[in-house]
């Protein structure tokens, strides 16, 4: 039978038993006895008996077995009931139910029963018929006996303490351990929850361990996380202090492994004070964040002896070790039971180290650690189902007479105050804070509702995020009483007596924000985004109108020994002398090496210490006639239906001598290929050549120019020996100077700048001798369209940005500043013109500036993503800011795959923008995504694939704040030294001749 409730009934769906007919309660029957046989289950025939009938006959039992009823908590069972053939009603023991705890009260034509002493207890009440006899009827159709849990029931009560274990729910019952807990059952049956969040292997045995004889004589120690989703208040870490004495748990929530330190001076500060001993041992693991030298100095001068367990043996910690297993157990059991989002996992955590410390422990045998430390049993009356409904009130001085008296929410924990609650409310994402609650336990929070509708949401007593050190489970002295609200709290939210407005403070168009983002003109950049546009489509049909017209290709069959040079569309706007669109123009050419690439291949050779050498090929491009049979794939989006495996023989060159570079790459490919090189899928014009597992060779190609680099000197010597045997070549040793940019290659690093064309640029207009300045931009200073400072000289202005844009290969200390004037291109003031004038002070004051890749260090990705997008606060542009970034990710993870470097953890992608993050890690925001393109999605699938980890990083940390927002000089020279652009002045080490 189940345990408590105030209602006795029935129902079963047991095939094999029929349960019908009446049980009549006897005193003078000494057991339980039925005269049919098929009610009952595991019947022992080898029971030897008699019992003597009222008609003085003595019947042989037939067996004894148990009457098993189906509850909705589980099979229950009715044991020790006699099997006598024959008798004619089936017959309860008022002795044997006494015997198993049973009270049974007749007065009143009503015989009541209890199962314990007290009159909450009741479990049902059984009217005497006019025949003077109790009958319990079981109903029919297949009902029987079955108590309804209503406040008490054992299932419930093991939710209300964080799913703890049946053995310890009894162990507080029967010892009186704790006040509150009412007289519950043995019952048997499996918990969804707890098979979700704590099933695990079996144990193994273990030696009994030395013990404190005082508080805080030995305080075991360690941090678990970091966690896959951060909690309300941006934490990914939390850390638990036990008390080796009284099994005391503290939890700290911290952001960084860094703040452990922090964290631990206040626990000690605390518990020092409350119990008047001192913290004298710290067991601890070895992380880093229990081993710098700032907390080694802690203890050292706090006189607290350190002990640290072995690498690889977390058993000597294993006190601490078994209690995060536990904690996260328990959490995770309340999480699932009330399907709960993730991002509550510290509200869990910081409940269940509530509970634990309310719970037994083998460690103290009657005690709990609250009682073992305070002194006091701790009170569980108070206790709720974690996660379930509630209403809390709102005070008649924060709402008017037609407002709501309470608001919905989810309870999520327990506050300082022994009968305080914390209430998180989904509409507005935060915490409440009250006492005034009212819980429905069994019902749990809809998570796929649609919150169209706006809601009468109020702030309360109290209403705030949950901070850092909310979360840390103290000991009070005063769990008895209710913590009163501040007046100040009351006053704080009387200013919050409107609705709550759903609706955004500003609504954006996207294409209005895109439009001001750091791009000049909005042109697609693959075939895919222009075969949206019929104005793009109409340009490519016109580009191969005018091939055709002119006799370029022919269609031929694709051949067998010809090597296939692949093509891509080029898009540009040429725009009228106003500003508007004159046409849309689409170029076909071949494909050449990108910046990225070569930038990327220099900081690989900085990883691996290796040196970059460069080989020109002599009077590549004299000749503009085809010499030899030249084949093009099919464009695309214009392949010939029925001819898809043709491909274009070319007579011609494409767009005159632009040709003669695509000639020189077919031969140069035909040639590697026949070598060994294996050419890369994400860069056609990268090649790379392995021998054995350790040895690679790595070259690209960039028109006449050929720049290589090894790990093999053996390679590199053949590789060079066979291109002057092929090829005319000049071989120039060491790479010092390479499509426009300088190369510097020291012992320590390789340095990239353009010192030679800054010097130039200044030349050309006239700033060659004026004075630098310290900073690009102005921090305060805000550019716009019409500004009234009157009009520039246009081709000037352009001739500027264009340069400047350039620079940035080397200087991306001037990225933003250039993308922001490339925004004013049609019609600059003299006040944007003056700005371009100032970046180039700076970079007079920078001319030796550029990017230095240290040498030695991992090929370890690491990205940052950040969107300003005119101060838009919309956080689509952060979102789609993330996916470009993405873009870029697995296009690095792709070029370093081809030179060797695999990268076997996801790229960490950091990200100040908490939405942005939820919207790409949680599905429930989806609503925020409906307007935006679905290609920007992919970094959903990336995410899941484990190509990138999205994280959250604070402001001050975000290095790509430089590239989307004027700064400070100290935030700007800061971010400029993180990004590696420094001086050649600075550089270390001789330098590579």
């Amino acid at each position: 039978m189940e345990v408590t409730g105030n209602l006795f009934y029935a129902n079963s769906t047991i095939p094999a038993i029929n349960v019908t007919g009446e049980w009549y309660i006897d005193s003078g029957c000494s057991n339980h006895m039925t005269g049919n046989g098929s009610l009952l289950t595991n019947i022992r025939t080898n029971v030897v008996g008699k019992v003597q009938i009222p008609n003085g006959e003595l019947v042989n039992v037939a067996g004894m077995g148990t009457l098993a009823i189906d509850t909705t908590k589980g099979r229950k069972y009715i044991k020790e009931v006699m099997y006598l053939p024959g008798l004619k009603e089936n017959l309860l023991s008022v002795g044997q139910m006494d015997e198993h705890g049973y009270y049974l009260v007749f007065g009143g034509k009503v015989c009541s029963i209890f199962e314990g002493p007290s009159i909450e207890c009741l479990v049902i009440k059984v009217e005497m018929k006019r025949n003077r006899c109790y009958p319990l009827a079981l109903l029919p159709n297949d009902h029987i006996a079955l108590k309804a849990s209503v406040s008490n029931s054992t299932w419930t009560w093991h939710k209300r303490l964080g799913h703890l274990h049946l053995k310890g729910l009894s162990q507080l019952k029967e010892k009186d351990m704790v006040h509150g807990l009412p007289f519950m059952e043995k019952v048997d049956g499996v918990c969804d929850g707890c098979q979700f969040g704590k099933q695990h292997r079996e144990w193994f045995p273990k030696n009994q361990a030395w013990r404190a004889s005082n508080p805080l004589e030995l305080v075991h120690v360690d941090l678990c996380g970091p966690m896959q989703n951060e909690s309300i208040a941006g934490n990914k870490y939390f850390m638990l202090l036990i008390d080796d004495f009284s099994r005391m748990v503290w939890v700290y929530f911290l952001i960084y492994k860094s703040d452990a330190l922090n964290c631990f001076q206040k626990f000690k500060s605390m518990v020092e004070l409350q119990s008047g001993f001192k913290v004298k041992c710290l067991r601890s693991d070895r992380g880093g964040e229990f081993t710098s030298s700032e907390f080694n100095k802690l203890c050292e001068v706090e006189g607290i002896q350190r002990q640290l367990s072995m690498a690889y043996t977390p058993q000597q910690n294993g006190v601490v070790e078994r209690k995060n297993r536990t904690v996260v157990e328990m959490a995770k059991a309340m999480l699932h039971e009330k399907g709960l989002p993730y991002y509550l996992w510290a509200e869990a955590v910081h409940t269940a180290v509530y509970l634990l410390n309310r719970c037994p422990t083998r460690a103290l045998g009657d005690k709990t650690p609250f009682e073992a430390y305070s002194g006091r049993k701790p009170g569980l009356a108070h206790l709720k189902i974690f996660g379930c409904l509630c209403y809390v009130h709102i005070p008649s001085e924060v709402r008017q007479k037609l407002d709501a008296k309470s608001t919905k929410g989810i309870f999520v924990g327990y506050a300082i105050c022994e009968k305080g609650y914390k209430v998180y409310d989904p509409a507005t994402k935060k915490i409440l804070l009250s006492r005034d609650v009212v819980f429905d336990e069994n019902a749990a929070w809809d998570w796929k509702q649609m919150y169209d509708k706006q809601g009468s949401v109020i702030n309360h007593e109290e209403q705030a995020d949950l901070p850092n050190d909310l979360s840390q489970v103290t000991p009070s002295r005063s769990h008895d009483h209710l913590q009163t609200p501040r007046t100040s709290d009351i006053s704080s939210s009387m200013r919050n007596t409107q609705a709550y407005d759903h609706t955004p403070l500003k609504w954006r168009n996207l294409d209005d924000v895109l439009a001001q983002c750091n791009l000049c003109i909005m042109e697609p950049e693959k075939f895919d985004e222009a075969a949206k546009d019929e104005s793009w489509m109409k340009a490519m049909k016109d580009e191969l109108s005018m091939i055709e017209k002119n006799s370029i290709w022919e269609l031929v069959d694709r051949p067998a020994n010809k090597p296939i040079i692949g093509v891509k569309w080029v898009f540009k706007t040429k725009l009228n002398n106003d500003g508007s669109v004159q046409k849309n123009k689409a170029r076909l050419v071949a494909k050449v090496a990108r910046l990225d690439t070569i930038r990327t291949l220099d900081a690989l050779a900085a990883q691996k210490n290796w040196k970059l050498y460069q080989l020109d090929v002599k009077s590549a491009f004299l000749n503009g006639i085809l010499e030899e049979e030249v084949y093009v794939d099919q464009p695309d989006g214009f392949v010939v239906k029925g001819s898809e495996d043709k491909v274009y023989k070319l007579h011609k060159a494409l767009y005159g001598l632009k040709q003669a570079p695509r000639a020189w790459y077919s031969e140069i490919d035909t040639y590697f290929a026949q070598c060994g090189f294996t050419k890369s899928q994400s860069e056609a014009t990268l090649y790379t050549k392995t021998r054995g597992e350790a040895e690679i060779l790595i070259v690209s190609i960039y028109v006449d120019d050929i720049v290589y680099t090894r790990s093999s000197q053996s390679m590199l010597e053949e590789f060079k020996q066979d291109m002057m045997v092929k090829y005319e070549m000049t071989d120039l040793g060491l790479l010092h100077h390479f499509l426009g940019m300088g190369i510097i290659q020291t012992h320590n690093s390789i340095f990239l700048h353009q010192k030679k064309y800054v010097a130039a640029l200044l030349s050309k207009f006239g700033l060659h001798e004026c004075k630098p300045i310290s900073i690009p931009l102005v921090t305060t200073e805000k550019l716009s369209k019409e500004d009234g400072s009157g009009p520039a000289n246009e081709e000037q202005y352009r001739k500027i940005v264009g340069s400047l844009l350039y620079l940035t290969a080397t200087r991306p200390d001037i990225m933003y500043a250039s993308s922001l004037l490339a925004r004013f291109m049609h019609c600059p003031t003299n006040k944007h013109y003056g700005t371009a004038k100032r970046v180039l002070r700076y970079i007079q004051g920078t001319l030796d500036y550029g990017l230095e890749y240290l040498k030695g260090r991992n090929a370890l990705l690491i990205g940052y993503c950040d969107s300003d997008w005119s101060g838009s606060v919309d956080d689509k542009a952060e979102y789609i800011s993330a996916s470009e970034t993405t873009a870029q990710a697995i296009w690095l993870w792709f070029v370093l795959e081809d030179f060797g470097e695999f990268q076997a953890e996801a790229t960490p992608l950091h990200c100040d923008n908490t939405t942005a993050i939820a919207i790409t890690k949680n599905p429930v925001f989806h609503q925020k995504t409906k307007h935006i393109d679905l290609r920007y999605h992919f970094i959903k699938n990336a995410l899941q694939e484990g190509i990138i980890n999205l994280i959250y990083c604070p402001t001050n940390e975000q290095l790509a704040d430089i590239f989307t927002k004027s700064l400070a000089k100290d935030r700007f020279c800061f971010l400029k030294d993180k990004l590696g652009v420094k001086s050649t002045q600075n550089l270390k080490g001789s330098v590579e001749l």
